[in-house]
């Protein structure tokens, strides 16, 4: 069973952030720049908050705010769900899909480990299932001879 810790591993433990008080405008560059849609909101090293792209679509552009002048805290939402590192993918599949969510922050022993995001757990998912197929195929030809 693949767990979210498998994933981060491969993927890495990087995870971009900013402070609440920041400018959404910062806060959105940084996600261009970074090929990120979301971001973890710290104060202190505690995470308060994520701020993704949507929450930039609807609470700033859609509401015409400005971005240079909107803070992160304004926008960001504060019930953030995380998940330990050794959920499973299809776990992280089912919360996100009920919660509508796109981004999970991972906490192991009250630290952030790093984010996963359907994406990952997607390309996780279809990665499982092409080595299972490999390994059947080798199996019915190691069968057949």
């Amino acid at each position: 069973m693949t767990t979210v810790g498998h994933i981060l591993e491969e993927k890495g433990h990087q995870v971009w952030s900013v402070r609440p008080g920041d400018k959404v405008y910062d806060a959105i560059k940084m996600m261009a720049d970074k090929d990120v849609g979301s971001l973890v909101v710290l104060d202190g090293g505690k995470i308060v908050g994520i701020v993704t792209e949507r929450h930039y679509a609807r609470n700033v552009y859609l509401k015409g705010r400005a971005s240079p002048q909107t803070r992160v805290d304004d926008i960001m939402e504060r019930n953030v769900v995380c998940v330990g590192p050794d959920q499973s993918i299809e776990e992280c599949m089912a919360l996100m899909t009920t919660k509508r969510l796109r981004h999970l922050p991972v906490i192991g022993h009250g630290e952030l480990l790093g984010i996963v995001s359907i994406g990952d757990l997607v390309k996780s998912i279809i990665s499982d299932r092409e080595f299972v197929i490999e390994q059947l195929e080798h199996y019915i030809r190691g069968s057949t001879r």
